[in-house]
């Protein structure tokens, strides 16, 4: 297993599944050691890990919740222990508590912003002090579409999405001295756990160009161009849509 990222580590938070899973397989394949961040069980962590190791590759699963400061820095001392540096973060861990505003609880408003746009803001500002020492490394924030055009009963997620592009824009600009890199990956709708209830997907296809769901390695193909990929190495503070042609700005 060798590539552009040989030698290198990335942190994917949420790698368990979906997106983050098809991104930690994504940069293996580059061949960078990977941190499979997990919130609650193990199980589908290790099963991505053996995935890995299976093709000689190396990775290591780490449980935190990533809207706790405690706990992310105690991933990237983790991290730092056992690879001794860290090269790429992937801030992909999100939920979804979606409802109408007049019906959305402030616990469901909270739970969504603290993991989806505190969480991400806990872990940049924990490997951002790595890398800037580095002097160099790639952040990938994942957001959404809904953070670009709103989406009925997504006021939370929308909102948190939303603020990770401004947060994305502006540490793109404070770390850019150093030889860091910030970008934010905007998906629509794509094929994984979060999608695979919903129950109008005819209207939503109405509406995406393309008339089908993305799928979660077509995300991670982005991914891996801006976290490997040397011609990458210009581009930062770009928010950059996978979604089927959905949103055209």
């Amino acid at each position: 297993m060798a590539g552009a990222l040989d030698g290198k580590v990335a942190i994917i938070t949420g790698s368990s599944r979906g997106i983050g899973k098809a991104a930690a397989l994504a940069l293996a394949e580059q061949g960078s050691k990977i941190v499979v961040n997990y919130a609650r069980s193990s199980q589908a962590a290790d099963a991505v890990v053996a995935e890995i190791e299976k093709n000689s590759g190396e990775a290591l699963a780490l449980q935190a919740d990533v809207s706790k400061a405690d706990q992310v820095d105690a991933m990237v001392k983790a991290t730092l222990d056992k690879f001794g540096r860290i090269d790429v973060l992937v801030n992909n861990a999100g939920i979804t508590r979606d409802t109408l505003l007049l019906r959305m609880k402030p616990e469901d408003w909270q739970a969504v912003i603290d993991l989806n746009l505190t969480g991400v803001f806990l872990c940049t500002r924990a490997v951002s002090k790595v890398m800037l020492k580095q002097r160099s490394g790639r952040i990938i924030n994942i957001s959404s579409v809904a953070g670009l055009m709103g989406n009925p009963g997504q006021a939370n997620y929308s909102a948190a999405k939303a603020g990770v592009i401004g947060f994305t824009k502006t540490i793109a600009k404070e770390l850019a001295p150093r030889g860091v890199t910030a970008n934010a990956v905007a998906p629509g709708f794509i094929a994984t756990d979060m999608t695979e209830d919903l129950k109008n997907t005819e209207e939503i296809l109405k509406y995406i160009p393309l008339g089908r769901y993305g799928q979660p390695e077509e995300v991670a193909g982005l991914i891996r161009f801006l976290a490997a990929d040397p011609a990458a190495a210009y581009i930062t503070g770009q928010v950059m849509n996978v979604d089927g042609g959905m949103v055209m700005q």
